[in-house]
């Protein structure tokens, strides 16, 4: 079975962003951007939230177009209101309704392990529902105070085995953990 990964940089306390949803003091250069840019290489599909895939806009992704980063993979985007019109590529789908049950059956699909690409509160409702497997945080030495948090309002508790690490000359600490649901 694939395995839902959620692949994400953090601040010390907790948030992906900012509340506005900017990422300004992140390091976006440096050898962990590069290892993580290598590290997409190994999925072929990604899941993220409406917000995740418009925070992508400024970027230069076009509506209903794959994000240039992640290009060769199958974007799944999850969202009640958004809607493309023929614009939207192959690669781009929207799910609207049985979002449980579509990652699960994602899950039993062939293919490589699953990138979950944000955003905090799409991530709380997925951990929520137990269907992430493994976090790999991209954790940066700075402090917000405030934000989205890793998974939006999400109380829920897990216990989590450290798989893997990595110290960068940045600061920046790439843990991987399995999830262990109780």
């Amino acid at each position: 079975m694939r395995k839902l990964i959620y692949h994400v940089a953090t601040t010390l306390d907790n948030y992906i962003s900012h509340d506005d949803g900017s990422v300004d003091g992140f390091l976006a250069k440096g050898e962990h951007a590069d290892d993580y840019l290598e590290s997409l290489k190994a999925y072929d599909t990604v899941l993220m939230g409406k917000a995740t895939y418009e925070f992508g806009y400024q970027y230069g992704v076009q509506p209903g177009q794959p994000s240039p980063v992640y290009s060769h993979m199958k974007h799944y985007i999850f969202s009640k209101t958004l809607r493309f019109g023929a614009e939207a590529h192959e690669r781009v789908v929207i799910i609207d309704s049985n979002e449980v049950e579509f990652v699960k059956e994602l899950k039993k699909a062939p293919g490589t392990n699953i990138y979950l690409c944000g955003g905090g509160t799409f991530a709380g409702f997925l951990f929520d529902n137990e269907l992430i497997d493994e976090l790999i945080i991209k954790l940066n030495p700075i402090i917000f105070g405030g934000g989205i948090r890793l998974f939006g309002k999400s109380t829920k508790g897990v216990d989590l085995s450290l798989v893997d690490s990595k110290a960068y000359n940045s600061g920046v600490l790439l843990l991987n953990y399995k999830l262990n649901y109780i």
